[in-house]
């Protein structure tokens, strides 16, 4: 009985794939968000440096 029971419940696991999807999206935004953060990081930084110029320049 129990073994039947947990046979299913896993067959349906294995074709429920909105999990699998839920994470591949998760993942996806994890990256976007990193790229987004390395991206104002790496901006910001020449911004700083190129208005530092501007200002001594003056």
């Amino acid at each position: 009985m129990f073994v039947s029971v947990l046979t299913k419940v896993a067959a349906r696991f294995v074709r429920d794939q909105r999990g699998a999807t839920m994470l591949e999206y998760g993942l996806l935004v994890g990256l976007v968000a990193i790229a987004a953060i390395l991206a104002v990081t790496a901006l910001g930084t020449a911004l700083s440096s190129m208005f530092t110029d501007a200002s001594n320049a003056l």
